[in-house]
This record gives C-alpha cells, sequence and structure tokens, in this order.
C-alpha cells in the first residue's frame, strides 16, 4: 500500500524528482513480486518437495519390515545408535544382543537397541531392517513427509520475500547514493559564490 500510496503522491506533484517516481515505482514491483511471486514460488516447492517425500515415503515401505528379534544378551554402554524420527526418550532406550531373521530368510545376530525397560534373555522387541535383514531406521510416514513438504514451501516464499526486500533496499540505497552524489557537485559548482554580492544568488 505504501508503493501504491507513493505512486500516487508523486503522480502530478511539482517537487516531485525523476528518482521519487523509480523510488516508488521500484517499491511497487516489490510489493507485486511479494504478493504474487513468494506465494507461487513457495507452492512450486512445497509440490516438489511432496512429490519428492511421498516417493521416499513409498521406496521406504517397500525396502524396510519390521521383524521380530529376541534379546540373546544386555550389552552395557550407551546406544550406539539412534533414530532421530522416534518420538521416544532415547534414555528409556537399552542395547542389547539380539537374533532376528531377515525378510530374505537369513538369519541375523548383533547388537540392536530396544525400548524394552529391563531386558532379559529370551524376551521379544521389534526392529526395523532392510530386505537383507540390516537393521535401518523406521520408514518415513506420509504424514510427516507432508509436513516437511509444508515448511519447505513456506520456506521458499519467505526466502524469496526476503530476496525481493534485500534487492529493492539496495535498489533504494544505490539511489539515494546517487541523488547524494548529484547533490555534492551542484553544491561544489554553487558553494564557492554563496552569498557573495552580483553572483545573482
Amino acid at each position: 500500500m505504501r508503493a501504491i500510496s507513493g505512486l500516487w503522491r508523486w503522480r502530478r506533484n511539482p517537487l516531485r524528482r525523476a528518482t521519487d517516481l523509480s523510488e516508488a515505482w521500484v517499491a511497487l514491483v516489490a510489493l507485486v513480486l511479494v504478493i504474487v511471486a513468494a506465494p507461487v514460488l513457495g507452492s512450486l516447492v512445497g509440490t516438489a518437495a511432496q512429490d519428492s517425500l511421498q516417493q521416499t515415503v513409498r521406496e521406504q515401505r517397500h525396502s524396510r519390515h519390521l521383524v521380530t528379534a529376541t534379546v540373546v544378551r544386555r550389552l552395557g554402554g550407551a546406544p550406539s545408535e539412534t533414530d532421530p524420527d522416534t518420538s521416544a526418550a532415547h534414555d528409556a532406550r537399552s542395547r542389547v544382543l539380539a537374533d532376528w531373521t531377515a525378510p530374505d530368510g537369513t538369519r541375523q545376530h548383533g547388537p540392536a537397541l530396544t525400548n524394552l525397560k529391563s531386558p532379559h534373555r529370551g524376551d521379544r522387541f521389534r526392529l526395523w531392517t532392510d530386505p537383507h535383514g540390516r537393521i535401518t531406521t523406521r520408514p518415513l510416514d506420509s504424514p510427516t513427509a507432508t509436513t516437511h513438504a509444508v515448511l519447505a514451501g513456506f520456506g521458499a516464499a519467505l526466502l524469496t520475500a526476503g530476496l525481493v526486500e534485500s534487492g529493492r533496499r539496495l535498489i533504494v540505497w544505490r539511489m539515494v547514493r546517487r541523488r547524494y552524489a548529484r547533490w555534492d557537485q551542484a553544491w561544489d559548482r554553487a558553494g564557492p559564490d554563496w552569498g557573495k554580492a552580483g553572483t545573482g544568488s
């Protein structure tokens, strides 16, 4: 609105300078870009991220499997691996030596993390593996992917708006510096004769 009112104010004003009108036009173009281009770009980025992340969801659902593992014994020390997508407190997870059968039928044996509070030999728990039985994180779910895509779209829109505003400020700053340079030149021409009698001032 400030850009539009600026254009209207300088439309037929006798005090208007060329730079005043230019600044108002720059502000108006920046406003239009923020209102139109930023949401469009944010929507495009969000849609692209959604498509990509949903494809990842489908691939991970196909390639990751939930299997049942059996505790062999508890291992000491802090957990060596964590799943960043889980919401459970990591302090409640225990590190154990376990046996499990991979989706391809091979028997697996190795350290794993379990949410059993006090694991004992023979206790069962579930863990995610790839098709060959290697432990992996749980697959990305669709709502989480959508949330990431929405955040990516908002981020792109805000970044676009910030870049447009930064560009506007840079252009106006250069205009102001050019105006001051012209004033300095005009003052240098008029300065030596300022206030002297007979100079026509």
